[in-house]
């Protein structure tokens, strides 16, 4: 059969929806949607989830500020730059400050927004917030939840670029608000 020429995208009905299980950092819904150009109904999973902030931040002397910490679902110890959920009723600002704080007990005066990006749109609801924070101050100890453990470290340009060219550093989400303060196209060209 010969494929159709492409047109414009049309969007998709929404003919109803259900409640799946909450799985602690989604809540998973079942939307039953039109397919516009058949017009057959079909299941699709939406996993929602409040917001997510990433920090990248810079101590007085322009190293990175990373975190290294065990995640399930690569089941391996990752780098990545702090960051986490937005509580309900914060904004992404006030959730990035608390987060460098709580994750690293740094924290600056200066803030710039780098943006948003969407972690999955086939299935995700949520946006990821990047932040830039210069000139960071270590204040004091790390005041993590009962379920985190976290090795702070500090990073050379040299050191982060040799990082996300090794692989050491490849959690997409890190990488795009890395992206936004570094150029690593030549890094990412060579990562495993």
């Amino acid at each position: 059969m010969p494929n159709k020429p492409s047109g414009p995208v049309s969007r998709w009905s929404r003919v109803s929806s259900e409640r799946g299980p909450d799985l602690i950092v989604f809540r998973s819904r079942f939307d039953r949607m039109t397919h516009p150009l058949s017009g057959e109904d079909l299941d699709r999973l939406v996993l929602e989830s409040s917001d997510w902030v990433n920090v990248v931040a810079l101590t007085r002397d322009e190293r990175l500020i990373v975190v290294k910490q065990y995640r399930f679902g690569t089941a391996d110890i990752t780098t990545e730059v702090p960051g986490g959920m937005i509580d309900p009723g914060e904004g992404h600002e006030e959730s990035a400050k608390r987060e460098l704080l709580e994750e690293t007990g740094y924290s600056s005066t200066e803030w710039t927004y780098l943006g948003s990006v969407d972690p999955n749109p086939a299935v995700q609801t949520n946006h990821m917030h990047h932040w830039l924070a210069k000139n960071c101050d270590l204040l004091g100890e790390q005041d993590l939840d009962a379920g985190e453990d976290i090795e702070v470290a500090t990073l050379s340009e040299a050191e982060l670029r040799s990082a996300v060219a090794t692989g050491e550093i490849r959690h997409a989400l890190v990488l795009t608000a890395l992206h936004r303060v570094y150029d690593l196209r030549d890094e990412l060209r060579g990562s495993q």
